[in-house]
């Protein structure tokens, strides 16, 4: 009888080219993903050494980290020297034969958002990018995983990539999320509950009835955060849902495989097991400088929560975090700027408007998202109510020494991470569901919608 194995276990086995030793093994890359933050470094020092790209049919590119997300925007950055890697990474990129999705490529967007949408992402492929997001796209039921630049030459090179097998872990949401609660909370409430170094060294796969009623997008939200949980990626088994978005998308196989034996075999062990009542998750918000330092938003700071953290979040324990005045509200990034996150936060900013004083943004996840939005009329609700409307980028989701706000500037954001600086020197960030970050915009002090 074959051992039942876990959907990962599946996905590691069938790319296999050869056991190292030391549960370490060289695998089959499938698909490779550069931005320009990096591209030009891992293609530039290929070239160098006289390397070229096994498969450059595989390999796709695209300017979305550094980019400038303002109306009319060409080559030049906010970060002094960024459009360097812009134009080096244009160049390495057509030397090699590379898809490229340029600055104001129609298909230009953020990696983890565009890469789906054209259906580069499959179930049982294995995807590598040097961004540790990359994880996103194991909502397909792929094996999708941040790497280095010296690692993307390596796979680029040779099609394979020395990896050490992870463990393995399933996070299982039990029964039926509360009205307004999403996936952000879902996997907020996972690293809180659990801590942000929870998922070491572990694939962990998603799994539950909750899990299984959310759209691909809220999965990729879901999948987004694993690395926040220390994970090396996040998946979910892919099901009809899966199946119905690649269907007919410009990468993806026509007619589709038949992935339907990508799941987890009944008796299937897992390292770890987590088990979380969805019914229990109320919507969350981050009070610290981790994912880890969040609580549900009716809930006040914690009486041992961390002094540094509180310090520089200008915070106090036992403090209502509802009620707490912000600076700037921002909505994007590749956790929560697809179209189904624009729609939400348009349906609660409708016919209001921003609060005074403050700054609220909306960058869309990609070109695509941008025309759809604009398509439905969300950008001019957003517009109306005050808030601008970008173009597509990673954005304000870090700080690359462009746009940002004098130090103490308290932000909240439906990004991932919220470190020290994570969006420039001193500012202090709060992250949540779009919802939140939307309700929040309109009355000036962080709120539930």
């Amino acid at each position: 009888m074959v051992k039942p194995q876990t959907l990962f276990e599946k996905i590691w086995n069938a790319h296999v080219v050869t056991d190292l030793g030391g549960e370490s093994a060289l695998i089959a890359i499938d698909r490779i993903f550069l931005h320009e933050r990096t591209g030009a470094a891992a293609l530039g020092s290929m070239a160098e050494a006289g390397r070229a790209v096994i498969d450059p049919h595989r390999v796709f590119a695209v300017m979305d980290h550094i980019v400038d997300t303002r109306p009319g925007r060409g080559d030049g950055t906010l970060m002094p020297g960024g459009d360097a890697f812009i134009t080096e990474t244009r160049a390495a990129c057509h030397a090699a034969g590379i898809t490229l999705f340029d600055v104001n490529d129609p298909d230009q967007g953020i990696t983890h958002v565009i890469s789906p949408e054209l259906g580069i992402v499959v179930p049982g492929c294995t995807l590598i990018a040097p961004d540790s997001h990359t994880c996103t796209q194991g909502a397909f039921g792929a094996f999708a995983r941040g790497i280095g630049s010296s690692e993307a030459e390596h796979a680029m090179a040779t099609g394979t990539l020395r990896v050490a097998k992870p463990k393995n872990m399933r996070v299982t949401f039990e029964g039926k999320l509360p009205p307004g609660v999403t996936a952000k909370d879902m996997i907020l409430r996972l690293i809180a509950d659990h801590g942000a170094s929870g998922g070491r060294r572990h694939v962990v796969e998603f799994s539950g009835d909750a899990v299984r009623a959310l759209d691909m997008e809220a999965r990729m939200t879901l999948c987004n955060m694993a690395t926040e949980f220390a994970a090396l990626s996040g998946i979910i088994a892919p099901d009809e849902t899966t199946f119905a978005y690649l269907q007919g998308r410009r990468y993806a196989p026509d007619p589709l495989p038949d992935w339907t034996d990508l799941i987890t075999d009944n008796g299937a062990n897992f390292d770890v097991e987590i088990f979380i009542d969805a019914a229990s998750i109320e919507p969350m918000i981050s009070w610290g400088t981790s994912p880890a330092q969040s609580v549900a938003l009716s809930a006040t700071v914690p009486t041992k929560a961390d002094r540094n953290a509180l310090n520089y979040m200008g915070l106090e324990p036992g403090q209502p975090l509802a009620g707490l005045p912000i600076d700037v509200a921002f909505i994007g990034s590749c956790t929560n700027a697809r179209l189904s996150d624009l729609r939400r936060a348009a349906a609660i900013v409708k016919g209001k408007t921003k609060a005074q004083d403050i700054l609220a943004l909306v960058v869309p996840g990609s070109s695509a998202v941008k025309r759809a939005a604009e398509a439905e009329g969300l950008d001019q609700i957003f517009v109306d109510a005050g808030f601008e409307w970008r173009e597509s980028g990673c954005s304000l989701c870090f700080y690359s020494g462009g746009e940002s706000f004098p130090a103490g500037s308290r932000v909240i954001s439906s990004t991932n991470r919220n470190f020290e600086g994570r969006q420039g020197p001193g500012i202090r960030t709060h992250i949540a569901s779009p919802e939140v970050v939307a309700a929040s915009a309109i009355v000036g002090r962080i709120t539930a919608p």
